[in-house]
């Protein structure tokens, strides 16, 4: 007999309706054992479920939000090196689920935009690529939107599992190396207000132990960190290393103080964060603290599908490893463990 319905497949096996759908799916209430034997019948039977009407019936379309929130730096693009790259892995590892993705850029309008977007009968579920400056709105929503799971800093009482590197780590590994090169005047580049920005800048800071770091504050992106270098430069300041907040805030830093005639590393040795592709291979190769996307996003999705299931699902902070090239170390190249 071929079945050609739920209801064939739920007089077969003597199972309700419901039950047959939620084991399909693979719905975390239905004993795993139910699920296999459910399988196998509509196998046997030759059942080839409606997609469509499935979805329909279950309210699930079958798709995730990505999601980029971009209320501090409008400027910044899709073309991002490091979101590209931890899309990438993520989109990987949702086709891998059976899952299509829905992709925002977002300028948060209004205090319901992510409100907006998790009630828009889009998705299923939504990861968020960074924090921005609205951390309090995305606390909110997940409160009462559970598959809601971001990559960012983990912050207290945040009520939704996070995914990144050790922010603070990193940016201790960062001021540990450039103190051991002798270096004495400190500066960082970035935006010290964002979530995963600051505790970068906090863990360099700590390493440290109350020596000044000049602020010179940036958006994320090669052009507006290297005008702000440049002016911070051409007003007559200086330092011997430098901490950006993001290989392309270092990248732009970079530019600058070549342009204005100052030699890396020999007269500023210079540190990023994220290791993104490009990193390697600007001149001199820029020394950063890698990110292991390919691991945070089978994290990211990992977590998204336990809250998808109705369970709890613990934030997870990566390893920051320091990657040493040229921009520290003259003739630099060397990749190793974070010292210290």
């Amino acid at each position: 007999m071929r079945a050609k319905s739920l209801s064939d497949l739920a007089r077969l096996s003597g199972l309700s309706i419901s039950t047959i759908s939620r084991a399909l799916s693979g719905h975390w209430s239905v004993a795993e054992g139910t699920r296999e034997r459910v399988r196998d019948l509509a196998e046997t039977h030759g059942y080839r479920p409606n997609e469509m009407a499935r979805n329909l019936r279950l309210q699930r379309t079958n798709a995730i939000g990505i999601a980029w929130p971009l209320g501090h730096a409008v400027g910044q693009h899709l073309t991002d090196p490091f979101f590209l790259s931890l899309l990438g892995h993520v989109a990987d590892a949702l086709v891998l689920h059976g899952y299509d993705i829905v992709l925002s850029r977002v300028l948060p309008a209004g205090e319901d935009w992510l409100d907006r977007l998790v009630d828009s009968g889009k998705i299923d579920g939504l990861i968020l690529i960074g924090q921005s400056d609205q951390a309090e709105t995305i606390a909110r929503v997940a409160r009462r939107y559970p598959p809601l799971v971001v990559w960012g800093a983990a912050l207290p009482d945040a009520g939704y599992p996070t995914v990144g590197s050790d922010n603070r780590e990193g940016g201790r590994v960062a001021a540990h190396h450039l103190r051991a090169l002798g270096r004495h005047r400190f500066a960082f580049v970035g935006d010290a207000g964002l979530p995963e920005f600051g505790q970068r800048l906090a863990g360099f800071r700590a390493e440290l132990a109350g020596v000044e770091v000049v602020i010179v504050p940036a958006a994320a992106t090669v052009d507006a960190a290297a005008a702000a270098v440049a002016a911070w430069w051409r007003d007559g300041a200086r330092a011997d290393a430098l901490f950006a907040a993001s290989d392309v805030a270092a990248i732009g830093a970079m530019q600058a103080l070549v342009a204005a005639g100052a030699k890396v590393p020999e007269e500023v040795a210079i540190v990023g964060y994220d290791d993104v592709a490009m990193a390697a291979h600007v001149t001199p190769g820029l020394t950063t603290i890698r990110q292991d996307v390919a691991e945070g996003a089978r994290r990211l999705v990992a977590a998204l599908f336990e809250r998808l299931a109705g369970r709890a699902a613990p934030s997870r902070l990566l390893p920051a490893t320091l990657i040493v090239r040229g921009s520290t170390v003259s003739g630099g190249g060397v990749a190793r463990p974070a010292d210290g």
